[in-house]
C-alpha cells in the first residue's frame, strides 16, 4: 500500500475568524505506471517551473504539491511561455498552502488555461480545488479524484463547525467563482467533508458530472 500525506493551510481573509486548516490524505495504492515514461518535449520547448514541465508551446504537465513559492514560479512559467492553455495534471498531492493554491487557481482562471486529468492521473485534495481552475475541465475515465475534509489546529473537522461560520464560506465563494452554481457547490463541499480527516472518498464518473466538475 502506497500512502501520501498532505499538509493543507487556509487563512480566511477575516482575521477575527481566522483559522489553520490541515488536510492528510491517505491514498490508497494506484497504477502509475503509464506515466513512467515522460512525453517527450517538443524541439526547443522545454523546462522545469516548480511542479510544472513544459512539454509544448500550450501545455504543461504537472505533478507533485503547491507550496507558498509556486504561484510566483507560475508567473515566472506564463511569462515565458505566454501560450501555455492547457495543464495535465499527472500526480497532484494539493497544497502545503491553502492560500497560494488559491491564488494560482485564480491565476489558471485569469489565464484562461484548461485542465485535464489523464488516464492514471491523480488528484488528491487541494489538488481537486485546482482543478476547477480550467476554464474547460476534462478527465479520463480512469483518472483519480480524492477528497476529504479538513482539519484545524485544535483538532476540529469542518461539520464541527456551525453552518454560517466564514471557514466553509471562503470554500464556497470559490467553487461559485470558479462556475460551480451555488447549490451544487454546496452539495459538493457536504459531500466532501463528510469524510473525516483520516479517510479518503475517490470520486466516481457520476459524482464528477452531478457536481459540475467536467465541462
Amino acid at each position: 500500500m502506497l500512502f501520501a500525506f498532505l499538509l493543507l493551510t487556509t487563512q480566511p481573509a477575516d482575521a477575527a475568524s481566522r483559522h489553520i486548516v490541515t488536510e492528510t490524505v491517505e491514498t490508497l495504492e494506484y497504477d502509475l505506471s503509464k506515466l513512467s515514461t515522460p512525453t517527450k518535449p517538443v524541439t526547443g520547448i522545454s523546462g522545469q517551473f516548480g511542479p510544472f514541465r513544459v512539454i509544448a508551446p500550450d501545455t504543461v504537465e504537472m505533478t507533485g504539491a503547491v507550496d507558498s513559492f509556486t504561484p510566483a514560479v507560475f508567473r515566472k512559467l506564463l511569462n515565458q511561455y505566454p501560450r501555455i492553455r492547457l495543464i495535465e495534471m499527472l500526480d497532484c498531492d494539493g497544497s502545503v498552502d491553502e492560500e497560494a493554491n488559491l491564488k494560482l487557481a485564480r491565476m489558471i482562471r485569469h489565464a484562461g488555461i484548461s485542465t485535464n486529468v489523464p488516464a492514471h492521473g491523480s488528484v488528491r485534495s487541494g489538488a481537486v480545488d485546482l482543478f476547477l481552475a480550467g476554464v474547460s475541465r476534462t478527465a479520463d475515465p480512469d483518472a483519480e479524484f480524492i477528497v476529504h475534509s479538513w482539519m484545524d489546529e485544535n483538532g476540529l473537522e469542518a461539520e464541527d463547525y456551525p453552518a454560517n461560520d466564514p471557514i466553509h464560506a471562503e470554500y464556497l465563494d470559490y467553487y461559485t467563482e470558479m462556475g460551480v452554481p451555488i447549490l451544487t457547490a454546496k452539495a459538493f463541499y457536504a459531500f466532501s467533508t463528510s469524510v473525516p480527516f483520516s479517510a479518503q472518498l475517490r470520486m466516481s464518473r457520476r459524482d464528477l458530472t452531478r457536481f459540475q466538475f467536467l465541462h
